[in-house]
């Protein structure tokens, strides 16, 4: 099933969609966030027809699963450029995800670069970073590795078999799996992808699920790989903020995100 069958949903009522969390889009049996937010995306997409997503805002309430969910929108603004659209998702009679978001028109063409002071990294080309294929026990890489194609530098692969960065730093790059086309949707899943940037610091993490997770979608037509730089600068209070930058292989930024996420400094 590829990305665009797995965050598909179809109407059944005045706001009201259903939808389905794939088997194997998870981390150790929870279903992966930035999936869930592409789903309720897509369902927030819809109900102002077909809109792009410009900004999305999810609040993860409890974990989801494999199996149905629905999604509720409610469409605060419809305007004549963007429209503002509130969703939530529910499973087992419980809301998992809370989303906000913005919405536009496709743009006609790229946006003039007014501003851009933040140089994409310099990291080895795909064929030379390093492929994460799931566990064959499920548990790390997790299952959601096989349905994307996520490579990481080999430095930081080197970190994942045992060793340590020192750093709250994690770059790589993201694709669809077999050349299948990138959509909006499909970079807000590219955000919440990646091993968690406290896995590479030096010092024992565990479990860290996510509370908050935002992403603004600066260019809706990304092609080809994407190249990702996840950054973290304060573990402090129980909690880890990740800001994320995904530009293309034109170089050009497609999307920014920021996640908060709970972080234990013990072992899961």
């Amino acid at each position: 099933m590829n990305f665009r069958e797995a965050t598909d949903v179809e109407a059944v009522g005045e706001g009201q969609w259903r939808g389905e969390l794939a088997e194997d889009w998870d981390i150790v049996g929870n279903t992966n966030g930035g999936y869930m937010q592409a789903i309720s995306a897509r369902a927030s997409s819809m109900a102002v027809e077909g809109r792009d997503p410009v900004s999305a805002t999810g609040h993860f309430t409890r974990p989801g699963h494999t199996g149905p969910v629905e999604i509720e929108t409610e469409v605060i603004r419809h305007g004549r450029r963007f429209s503002v659209v509130r969703a939530r998702m529910i499973q087992d009679d419980s809301v998992i995800l809370e989303t906000l978001g913005t919405y536009r028109l496709p743009p006609s063409e790229a946006s003039e670069i007014l501003l851009s002071d933040i140089d994409p990294p310099d990291i080895p080309s795909p064929n030379r970073c390093i492929p994460l294929t799931a566990a064959p026990d499920a548990s790390f890489p997790p299952p959601l590795m096989n349905q994307i194609d996520l490579r990481l530098t080999p430095d930081l692969a080197e970190t994942f078999m045992g060793g340590a960065t020192g750093k709250a730093l994690v770059e790589g790059w993201f694709n669809l799996k077999d050349n299948e086309k990138l959509d909006p949707f499909a970079l807000i899943l590219t955000c919440d992808s990646f091993p968690p940037t406290a896995f590479a610091a030096n010092f024992p993490v565990g479990w860290t699920p996510t509370l908050e997770l935002t992403v603004h979608i600066r260019n809706p037509r990304a092609t080809g790989w994407l190249k990702c730089q996840f950054r973290s600068h304060f573990i402090t209070g129980g909690f880890i903020e990740e800001d994320g930058l995904i530009w293309d292989e034109g170089g050009r930024l497609v999307a920014q995100s920021r996640q908060l996420s709970l972080v234990s400094t013990s072992p899961s």
